[in-house]
């Protein structure tokens, strides 16, 4: 009389080994990873934390509902719950560093106190999940949210109804960790995901809306007052544009006019190259000592630079104390 092998889970890890636990009753998959299984059970944990004791795999793992607060899944050999689904999972006070979340949904998760230092959350879905008091230090996070990645395929799809829902959710999740990051002290990552939220703003405002070139041009300027870094690039690009141009139009100098010579040597341009510098760096700064002056079309030249001098300054000023007062 021949016995029956017993079946195993079907389930096939991204590095395509399956795993190796028995199927639930008439099923196909293992107890960790069928959807069916209520997960909302007081032993739950337990059995989780045993799990990770024996070094295995939780890839794939539906733990949605389950009440895992206070859980320590942590390990210096780092934690595979990479694909896993913890909607609505509660994880307060959970200890997760070093987790590998690679593409795991928690939307809606409770993270409130846990720890996830050191955690690679690329392509985690983090919609409406809470993050009071989340520690996030040294986390991986990717280049893109995973919204932010559906809303950009969106609209290269022609689909805009779509990227804007999406572009929305991805503001949302944004906000929480900049919030979260501002909440711990973490000023730098939270002055990073500002930007991100304020570039998702910026791609649900109507395409050649002024509102939107307004937008675009605050960051390209000082990155929405997080790059005070742009504002002197920007302000030192301006002063060597106007030079070349006082160098071709020529201004008045004590001596006659300083401009560029046909006929002049290298030595001889080069010194009125280096004098116009020095006239649009007064100009821009609005110091105007006089020994220097416009001509012809010098002139509107000169007085855009002052006004835009000015606002840069001023610019300066205000994204500097910025992150200086955090």
């Amino acid at each position: 009389m021949s016995t029956e092998a017993p079946r195993t889970c079907s389930y096939v890890r991204s590095d395509n080994t399956t795993c190796s636990r028995p199927a639930e009753g008439d099923g196909e998959l293992c107890y960790w990873h069928d959807p069916h299984i209520s997960k909302e059970t007081p032993d739950v944990r337990k059995e989780l934390e045993k799990v990770k004791g024996a070094g295995e795999s939780m890839e794939g793992f539906v733990l949605r509902y389950a009440d895992l607060e206070g859980i320590r899944l942590n390990s210096a050999e780092g934690v595979n719950l990479s694909n896993a689904v913890m909607f609505r999972t509660r994880l307060q006070g959970a200890s997760m560093w070093n987790v590998n979340l690679q593409g795991t949904d928690m939307m809606k998760a409770d993270l409130t106190g846990a720890n996830l230092n050191e955690a690679n959350l690329q392509n985690t879905n983090l919609l409406g999940a809470a993050l009071d008091g989340t520690k996030m230090e040294r986390v991986h996070w990717g280049d893109q949210a995973v919204q932010e990645q559906m809303a950009r395929t969106a609209e290269a799809a022609g689909d805009h109804e779509k990227a804007l829902v999406n572009f929305e959710e991805a503001e949302e999740v944004y906000r929480s960790l900049r919030r979260a990051y501002d909440s711990t002290g973490r000023f730098d990552e939270a002055g990073q995901f500002f930007q991100k939220e304020m570039t998702m703003r910026r791609k649900m405002m109507p395409k050649w809306s002024s509102r939107r070139i307004w937008s675009k041009l605050v960051d390209l300027f000082c990155g929405y007052g997080e790059v005070p870094q742009r504002v002197i690039g920007f302000s030192l690009l301006l002063v060597f544009v106007c030079a070349a141009a006082y160098f071709g139009a020529g201004v008045n100098g004590p001596e006659g006019r300083i401009g560029f010579e046909p006929e002049g040597g290298f030595a001889t341009n080069f010194m009125h190259f280096l004098n116009c510098i020095y006239y649009s760096v007064v100009t821009f700064t609005t110091l105007g000592y006089g020994d220097i002056t416009p001509r012809g079309i010098a002139r509107p030249i000169s007085a855009f630079e002052a006004f835009a001098g000015a606002f840069m300054m001023a610019l300066f000023v205000a994204v500097f104390g910025k992150k200086m007062t955090r």
